[in-house]
């Protein structure tokens, strides 16, 4: 498995859960894809990949206009779609593989890394807590609501589209 997979956290191809090995000798390892196949098999639109190829994510080779990728850009891309779930920005998910290039024992990259998930972690621990309160302040109100039909002899009525997002 390359070093940019181990240290954004993916492991084998079930843990990523996208159906990719990163290991340049797993499946797809010296064949060339074309924007189509990574679209598709990342669940990701053509637009989305020539972004990232815009902002320097991804650099395919040409066969006159058409994109070629390589083990190596879908490796990235999978490492791209993992940096955007656990909720990393762009700019620091290109420098992440730009560590990645840059240092041969990955140290600066693994320091990186380790420095932006645990902001994230901080980020995730701050946004729970504030749910968790909405949660509860929202409960209240439904019991105090509950509380004033029954009282007054009110029969509440529930819909569907009281339980759905």
């Amino acid at each position: 498995m390359s070093q940019p997979a181990r240290s954004m956290g993916l492991g084998t191809r079930a843990d990523i859960g996208l159906g990719v090995g990163l290991d340049p000798g797993a499946d797809g390892a010296g064949r060339s894809f074309a924007i189509g196949e990574l679209a598709d098999e990342f669940g990701l639109t053509h637009r989305t990949i020539r972004h990232y190829e815009d902002e320097g994510l991804l650099a395919p080779q040409r066969d006159g206009t058409a994109r070629v990728y390589g083990h190596r850009d879908r490796a990235r891309l999978a490492l791209i779609c993992r940096g955007k779930r656990l909720g990393f920005s762009l700019a620091e998910i290109k420098e992440f593989l730009t560590l990645y290039d840059a240092d041969e024992i990955q140290k600066e990259q693994m320091r990186f890394m380790q420095r932006i998930a645990r902001r994230r972690i901080a980020d995730l621990e701050r946004q729970l807590q504030d749910v968790q309160q909405t949660l509860g302040e929202l409960r209240i109100i439904d019991t105090q609501i509950s509380d004033h039909f029954r009282k007054n002899g009110i029969t509440e009525t529930h819909t569907p589209e009281d339980t759905q997002p």
